[in-house]
């Protein structure tokens, strides 16, 4: 009897301890939108929604037209949508300008780091891959095609273009591009934080001159949204009740008058 107690408890905690990893990661909620239960941030599954939506006639805008586009999204009955931020890696200092294979500084490779929504997006929850690992030494599996080309273009020495450039999809996102995206976090007047999905380097853009694509996401569950509105089971059955005890009383009188 002991030992039968000792196996239904060894399997007990393995499914608790499975259930917990696999909640570690991105939740599709349906609708078009992907929930980060670590970040606690919901992500819209379409990487380059500006340009599936009819918004842009390519995706590719400047840092001021990419952030205006997604303060004034309005999808799935939410109005709160913004492009991915930044915190420094290292702490509440000041940003580390300094660029580093190993992800402890705010620019580079490898940034495995909460503090990076997109640059956290790309290596924990699709598990994609730098040109680079932490010792610096060029990988052969990078990129969002997982084999070291960007579209086939093998990139490394700058000989590509990125007009020439795809996308991917990867895990349950969608259209996602190999190129550059902005992050809403400025860095001076004249710059902004931006991260390349074809490299995997977190880097900076000159807000004016350069056009990358946008990805919008909010900060929240949209499950935990919509369940407010929904009634809670016990509610129900009361209503449930009660309607019952309406239609016995209605009944009764019923069978009174007869």
């Amino acid at each position: 009897m002991l030992n039968k107690k000792k196996i239904i408890i060894a399997l007990a905690t393995a499914g608790l301890l499975t259930a917990g990893a696999a909640q570690a990661a991105l939740v599709d909620r349906g609708g078009g939108m992907l929930y980060d239960d670590v970040l606690n941030i919901t992500w819209l599954q379409d990487a380059n929604y500006a340009k599936t939506s009819g918004y842009d006639a390519d995706g590719l805008m400047n840092w001021s037209g990419a952030k205006a586009w997604a303060d004034s999204l309005v999808y799935g009955g939410y109005s709160d949508w913004r492009l991915a931020s930044n915190s420094a890696v290292a702490g509440e200092g000041p940003w580390d300008y300094n660029v580093s294979f190993d992800g402890t500084t705010d620019l580079g490779w490898n940034i495995y780091s909460q503090k990076s929504e997109m640059s956290y997006m790309y290596y924990v929850n699709l598990e994609l891959k730098a040109l680079v690992n932490a010792d610096g030494s060029i990988r052969t599996d990078w990129g969002i095609f997982r084999n070291g080309t960007m579209n086939g273009i093998n990139g490394i020495n700058g000989n590509w273009d990125l007009s020439s450039f795809a996308q991917a999809d990867i895990k349950p996102v969608k259209n996602l591009q190999a190129h550059i995206y902005w992050s809403g976090t400025s860095l001076s007047d004249e710059d902004a934080f931006s991260f390349e999905a074809f490299y995997g380097t977190q880097y900076q853009g000159i807000k004016d001159q350069s056009e990358f694509y946008a990805w919008a996401v909010r900060s929240g569950d949209v499950a935990a949204v919509q369940q407010q509105s929904v009634p809670e089971p016990m509610s129900l059955a009361l209503v449930g009740l009660g309607l019952a005890g309406v239609l016995l009383a209605r009944r009764s009188r019923n069978l009174s008058a007869s």
